[in-house]
């Protein structure tokens, strides 16, 4: 089970030389706006991606006459560092350094939902394949590999495409489809089973905010046409060698495993023609539906959810906050002050932020 037993920031936007002890399950955060509460999320994730959620300029991260990130936890009893400057990374596992990224997210799963990123429901078909493949990557890690050789080989043929060399593309062609079908497999099985599972979230844990008359549903669009019919080998090139005129012409792959996306339907409604309240709640559910696939898994992530209250209502963040702490797994959940009362029958650690200091609930000073 991936828990965080000690965080410490040294340097993190606006938090400085800052130490805290999370409690295994729910962290609750609270301050005012411009506090600070979203850069301590921030930090954890950066922690377990090596990046941001928010933004890939370092400068904006390290601040304002400061040279260097620099965190560290202990998770699992694995002391983990990370520090960067504008030209340099090292990161540390028990004294060790990683030169993989990889490395960290396997060490520390982690997944954010934020209120202008993270409702996948009419999102961007980049945002749902990066929640489609985060959870697949923690079920089947083996995976990263051949993710890595598919991307290499695109990038191969787009260059290729790029210069009008469609003779030398044949090779390129025959190890796209090897990846590619191996892909689509796992992220079709990975799909089926995340269906089953948020009809069990909802009979177990999210009766008062699922309607018995509304049916969700959603299914892997693979980022294929139609007209290769089953994504075997065969059949994907064949028709990446009909289509290379037209590939050559837009001088890039346009199909593909890495245009895949998922579609939502409610009552057999486009997610697109759904009200935004049902966007976020149903997100919600599909996003705690893969939580739960993975802690079936063995797997155990950290959850951030950023400014809760501003996406649920009292009743619907009270569900929310109940089913994390059935599914028995670590979360830091960030609200305003004046919504404190939302969560005070739920047993957690309180945390107040002012000013990119962080205090235990009765307000004496962590650091």
């Amino acid at each position: 089970m991936a828990v965080i037993e000690k965080l410490i920031i040294n340097q993190f936007r606006n938090i400085e030389n800052q130490y805290i002890e999370p409690k295994k399950g729910i962290n609750l955060v609270i301050g005012s706006n411009a506090q600070g509460k979203t850069n301590l999320l921030e930090s954890i994730y950066y922690l377990g991606h090596n990046r941001s959620f928010k933004t890939t300029k370092l400068s904006e991260i390290i601040g304002y006459k400061k040279n260097s990130l620099d965190l560290s936890a202990i998770v699992d009893e694995k002391k983990i560092t990370l520090k960067k400057t504008t030209n340099k990374t090292k990161i540390n596992i028990d004294n060790t350094t990683v030169a993989s990224s990889s490395k960290l997210t396997k060490l520390l799963p982690i997944q954010i939902i934020t209120p202008d990123k993270g409702f996948v429901i009419n999102g961007t078909p980049k945002n749902k394949r990066s929640y489609l493949d985060w959870g697949l990557f923690h079920v089947k890690p083996e995976l990263l590999q051949t993710y890595k050789t598919y991307n290499k080989t695109l990038k191969n043929i787009n260059s290729l495409l790029n210069k009008n060399q469609t003779n030398d593309l044949e090779y390129w062609y025959l190890e796209l489809t090897k990846t590619a079908r191996i892909i689509n497999e796992n992220r079709d099985k990975y799909v089926k089973n995340l269906t089953k599972i948020t009809q069990s979230l909802n009979d177990k844990y999210l009766k008062k905010i699922v309607n018995n008359t509304e049916k969700f549903e959603y299914s892997l669009f693979t980022g294929w046409p139609k007209e290769v019919g089953d994504l075997n080998e065969t059949n994907i090139y064949k028709y990446l060698i009909k289509q290379t005129n037209n590939f050559a012409r837009l001088k890039f792959l346009s199909c593909g495993a890495h245009k895949a996306s998922i579609k939502f339907y409610l009552n057999n409604k486009n997610e697109s023609l759904l009200s935004r309240g049902q966007q976020k709640k149903y997100s919600l559910i599909f996003w705690l539906s893969q939580i739960e696939l993975l802690v079936q898994q063995g797997v155990h992530p950290i959850v951030l959810i950023d400014d809760i209250s501003s996406e649920l209502d009292k009743d619907k963040t009270k569900t929310i906050m109940s089913c994390l702490e059935l599914l028995n797994i670590q979360a830091f959940i960030t609200d305003i002050s004046s919504n404190t009362s939302t969560h005070q029958n739920h047993k957690q650690a309180t945390f107040l932020i002012d000013n990119g200091t962080i205090k235990t609930h009765n307000s004496l000073p962590i650091n």
